[in-house]
């Protein structure tokens, strides 16, 4: 997903409708695509949709976003502050 597409304008968070920040893809998946959860880098180098009120997480999938409310997943007070350095502006 590209941090100009305008349906980041659009896109909320499923649970308190607020918006999203764009994760942009970290390490060597870049430009190649997002990491999977057998990626050795593990998917918090995976481009993703960040919830910062929430601290949620949700993958993007083929550039699909995933938010459906399930999908999301709590991240730790650390990652928390690695997320927020990610987060595009």
């Amino acid at each position: 997903m590209n941090p100009d597409d305008p349906l980041l304008k659009i896109l909320a968070c499923p649970l308190d409708k607020g918006p999203l920040h764009l994760l942009a893809p970290d390490g060597p998946n870049t430009p190649a695509g997002p990491a999977g959860p057998d990626d050795p880098e593990g998917p918090a180098t995976a481009e993703a949709l960040y919830n910062p009120r929430l601290r949620r997480r949700y993958p993007i999938v083929d550039g699909i976003p995933q938010l459906l409310p399930s999908s999301g997943e709590q991240v730790s007070d650390d990652e928390h502050e690695d997320l927020l350095k990610r987060m595009s502006p």
